[in-house]
């Protein structure tokens, strides 16, 4: 439990951070389509030579770990603003070494 006062909070500040909230959510949409065209085309790609695209499979993430710290912010987890108002996000996880299908 955090034992520090913390400073009262005015409206203002509020409404300040609820106009950051909707300019974010449809940040997360666009994020949100551009993971699924990544994995449609990912598995036309799949289908058509048996193998994955690397390149792909790293923006996927990438773009995967910017839209979690956009929830995080949209959700009041988080008070650090995402990409424009901070540097791009590195990936939480990397991406599995093998692809598996079983």
């Amino acid at each position: 439990m955090n034992d520090q006062p913390q400073e009262a909070v005015t409206r203002h500040q509020i409404a300040i951070r609820l106009l950051y909230t909707i300019l974010f959510l449809p940040i997360y949409g666009i994020c949100n389509a551009l993971v699924v065209v990544a994995t449609v085309f990912q598995f036309a790609l799949l289908f058509i030579t048996l193998k994955h695209s690397e390149p792909v499979r790293g923006f996927a993430n990438r773009v995967v770990t910017y839209a979690y710290r956009v929830w995080r912010y949209v959700s009041l987890n988080s008070s650090r603003r995402p990409f424009p108002f901070a540097e791009f996000p590195e990936d939480l996880e990397p991406p599995e070494a093998e692809v598996r299908f079983d």
